[in-house]
């Protein structure tokens, strides 16, 4: 469930990135950056990014998205409005001249070229989404954006085809993914730090060259040479989800090349990881009681299940996993993070009613499985993106935090006492960077932006994932005079893909003509 920190033995998945668009198509982070010490002396000049010798970039068709990209555009080619290119950066910025890597890049150009007003650049989260296998897939929705903007999205550093992260294979992640990540006793509990130590093991000796350099900060850096790649003086950019903690250290390096942005789906940048877990309980089990009360006030109420059998159904899950189709058992966290995946959105809230009534009536959890794999990253051909690993990688890189089993068991009555259903996941998956081999750039993110361009900040209040209070701390963080902040009362991850009228007038007011929103702005 967490967008921010997964694990492979459990828990709560990073997310956030075109889930909604792989749920229909199916048919069925938070880290955060360095302290603020850290992140005031990182402070960039163009010279340090190295933009002023950014080389101009080589577009060419572009191939259908890889492996490690994911599988949403089922294998294909975007087609003919779309092209790729390759972006060097260096592997390590304080070695600007050292070694390259090369960054997976992909755009549609605008419409009318006449009134064209650069290159929009999107991040839609994760961390660990793949931007080039993404942005295709719901480039419908930003259609009028590309009326005068080239749409650009990238993998950033150590996601999909750029320095990919590599740590266990698709059948070690799949046998991980069958351990208890919620342990009883003292057995299972030995059982999940072992696995949790593998995972780890495992990224170290097939990543050990990208594991220091996949940070945000780094990838903010990336962002200015991908500016200036792109030929613009400033850069406008749609951060979404982990993509607003991206945006907020890019305002905060480079505060000057701030064109039009805005941040939906907003990552508090106060909270430490415990902190980000907490929230996120609580805003995944308010979407959940939002989501039984709409199904109990429907045509289908009879149907409906209840919290208790919810919870009911998980701890018989515990011990007894259910047969699916695919001849693979849903376990128990399995199951906790389908929940969760139907959640992103109302629109999947029918998968939830289905994947619930399949498992408490049939005893079959092939939806709920469905639904877990989408968010983990696995393909219909048991084949995984690497979401999973970027995402542990990313944010490890980040946070400094490292907490034991004795922290977990700790904070344990405060997280079961947010959520029956994600209390425990969200908890556990606190461990998913003990023992990782990098030591993380900051405690908590500055994102202080003084002197930067008006920044459009949207918190939406049902949104699960990256909860509605985020938003204005993000905007306290960015300083007085640079956030607008916009209100979206509705569910769901995010606010402008959620059709709502107002929220697109609102923001394409903004990023076309320049009109910022009024502070308070509210659409519902």
């Amino acid at each position: 469930m967490s967008s921010s920190r997964p694990r492979a033995t459990t828990a709560l998945l990073g997310a956030g990135i075109a889930l909604v668009t792989a749920l229909a198509a199916s048919g069925c982070g938070d880290s955060g950056p360095p302290d603020s010490g850290d992140a005031k002396s990182s402070r960039s000049s163009d010279q340090d990014s190295g933009t002023a010798t950014a080389a101009p970039l080589r577009w060419t068709a572009c191939p259908p998205p890889s492996v490690a990209q994911g599988t949403s555009l089922d294998g294909k080619a975007p087609g003919k409005d779309w092209e790729c290119a390759k972006l060097p950066v260096p592997l390590d910025y304080a070695k600007p001249g050292g070694e390259q890597i090369e960054l997976a890049l992909i755009r549609a150009k605008a419409r009318d070229k006449d009134k064209r007003l650069g290159s929009l650049v999107f991040n839609f989260g994760g961390p660990g989404g793949s931007g080039v296998a993404t942005l295709p897939g719901l480039a419908t929705s930003y259609d009028k954006l590309r009326d005068r903007y080239d749409l650009v999205s990238f993998d950033p550093r150590g996601v999909g085809d750029s320095a990919t992260v590599r740590c266990l294979g698709d059948k070690e992640t799949d046998a991980a993914n069958q351990i208890d990540g919620t342990p009883d006793d003292a057995e299972e509990e030995r059982a999940a730090l072992a696995a949790n130590k593998a995972y780890v093991d495992a990224c170290a000796k097939n990543s050990a060259k990208v594991l220091p350099h996949v940070d945000t900060l780094s990838a903010a850096r990336d962002m200015d040479r991908l500016r200036a790649a792109l030929g613009d003086a400033k850069l406008n950019y749609f951060g979404i989800s982990y993509g607003t903690e991206l945006g907020g250290v890019y305002a905060h390096l480079f505060p000057g090349k701030v064109g039009r942005a805005v941040l939906d789906a907003v990552v508090d940048p106060t909270q430490d990881p415990a902190e980000g877990n907490l929230g996120q309980t609580k805003g995944f089990q308010l979407a959940l009681s939002d989501y039984l009360k709409d199904c109990a006030a429907s045509a289908q109420a009879a149907a409906c299940p209840t919290q208790d059998r919810v919870v009911s159904l998980l701890k018989k899950l515990d011990g007894q996993p259910l047969p699916t189709r695919q001849g693979r058992k849903l376990t128990q966290d399995e199951a906790v993070n389908g929940i969760a995946s139907a959640l992103y959105s109302k629109d999947t809230w029918k998968y939830l009613t289905q994947g619930l009534q399949e498992a408490m009536n049939k005893g079959t959890g092939d939806t709920l499985l469905v639904l877990y794999d989408l968010l983990s990253g696995r393909g219909p051909d048991g084949r995984y993106s690497n979401l999973q690993p970027a995402n542990r990688a990313i944010s490890c890189a980040d946070s400094q935090q490292r907490y034991t089993a004795d922290d977990v068991k700790r904070l344990l009555p405060e997280f079961r006492a947010a959520s029956p259903v994600f209390g425990e996941a969200a908890a556990w998956s606190l461990l998913s960077c003990t023992g990782w081999p990098v030591e993380g750039k900051w405690k908590t993110i500055d994102v202080s932006a003084e002197g930067s361009a008006p920044i459009v900040v949207i918190g939406n209040t049902g949104d699960p994932a990256t909860p509605y209070a985020g938003a204005h701390r993000m905007a306290e963080g960015l300083g007085k005079g640079v956030a607008a902040e916009v209100t979206y009362k509705g569910e769901g991850h995010g606010a402008y893909n959620s059709g709502n009228a107002c929220m697109v007038r609102t923001v394409d007011a903004y990023l076309l003509d320049g009109k910022v929103p009024a502070q308070g702005t509210t659409c519902s």
